[in-house]
């Protein structure tokens, strides 16, 4: 599972690229692999036209999932259901740095090559997670102290290297991800320590240098409600866009629990980035609930995924969706929040819950107001 640390409750192009994009979808996505790739679960036939992946293809939406652990694309039921029902994969850790660089300067990448290989055999976009985080960084880099200097050429070599091995392989980056605490203050992670603010616009530059086509994003958590971290994430990629510096997208984590109420102003906050010019993602969805499940929670959790998924669906430059683990078996929920669990469409076999039906009316239907 994916740790993270510190939440509070889990927690570009133009509008021709955007039709493009849609485009893509719609005549590529929406029948998965070629005859020839095909195989258990591939998006090929009529029947899978009415999944999340045919339905959402037919919106010009990418549908996406995290991938926890690369070996399960060797259990055919994880393999068919992920080939089936998603047009786009996360990694959810094996491109972090700890698992791409754990040794100076030996870079490992056969994780993420085993998740691309899948990818690519089916037809699915790769968003690539993530290039500068404050957790998950290799012990070599933690247990030592580092002048400023040296930590701006490490982070360089890092950022380069990484976006190039994938180059042309990756259709977005989350280049920072989590820059801000709750309060929009600048969290003071090793890398703001180092360089001060301006390591954001030296990552996007650097990752733009190295893959000039790929999207590049700012991710975090909470956005969808939280109006001091909306605010400031706001101040920051309206100032690179000012400054020029390569920003195309900003990405809503979307973790939620239904001992919350849903954030109703996560519309109001989507639109807000699109109207700068930027594309906007839900990167991260999950709704949590206190265990033992129930059915009552099951249906509010329905809910929450379904609104989100309209959310997305409303604005036009809302361009994927992604779950953030498969299953409720490859969920980093009970890891993180003790009592909490049960977070994603599908329940620990993988069988659909109430929450996949919502996720399915939402696509089918047009949302009130939508953009699309």
């Amino acid at each position: 599972m994916s740790i993270r640390l510190g939440l509070h409750r889990r927690t570009g192009p133009g509008v021709g690229a955007r039709s493009v994009l849609a485009g893509a979808v719609v005549a590529t996505l929406l029948f998965g692999t070629t005859a020839a790739n095909a195989g258990p679960g591939s998006a090929t036939r009529a029947d899978d036209l009415d999944g999340l992946r045919g339905l959402a293809a037919k919106r010009g939406l990418l549908i996406g999932s995290a991938v926890y652990n690369p070996p399960l694309l060797g259990d055919a039921r994880y393999r068919a259901l992920l080939a089936r029902e998603f047009s786009a994969v996360s990694p959810g850790n094996v491109m972090k740095w700890d698992t791409v660089e754990p040794e100076r300067g030996m870079v490992d990448l056969t994780a993420a090559d085993h998740m691309m290989r899948f990818a690519s055999g089916h037809r699915q976009i790769v968003r690539g997670h993530t290039l500068v985080w404050h957790n998950q960084l290799p012990y070599w880099l933690t247990q030592k102290t580092w002048s400023d200097a040296d930590l701006a050429t490490i982070l360089e070599k890092h950022v380069k290297e990484e976006a190039a091995k994938f180059r042309g392989r990756v259709y977005a980056w989350d280049v920072i991800n989590e820059p801000f605490n709750e309060d929009g203050t600048w969290r003071e992670t090793i890398w703001y320590k180092a360089l001060g603010p301006g390591y954001v616009a030296k990552a996007l530059q650097w990752a733009h240098e190295a893959d000039p086509r790929a999207k590049l994003y700012l991710n975090d958590y909470n956005l969808e409600w939280n109006t001091a971290k909306a605010d400031a994430m706001y101040a920051l990629v309206s100032d690179l866009r000012e400054r020029g510096v390569p920003v195309h997208g900003v990405g809503f984590q979307g973790h939620l629990g239904i001992q919350y109420d849903y954030p109703a102003p996560v519309i109001d906050h989507l639109r807000r980035f699109t109207g700068l010019g930027l594309d906007v993602a839900i990167t991260e969805a999950d709704v949590r609930m206190p265990l033992p499940v129930t059915d009552a929670k099951l249906a509010t959790q329905a809910d929450y995924f379904g609104r989100l998924l309209s959310a997305c669906l409303a604005v036009r430059r809302c361009v994927s969706f992604t779950i953030w683990g498969l299953s409720d078996a490859h969920s980093w929920v009970p890891g993180v929040f003790a009592g909490q669990g049960a977070a994603t469409p599908y329940d620990h076999d993988l069988r659909p819950k109430p929450a996949y039906a919502e996720l399915r009316e939402a696509l089918r239907h047009r949302v009130a107001g939508s953009e699309r």
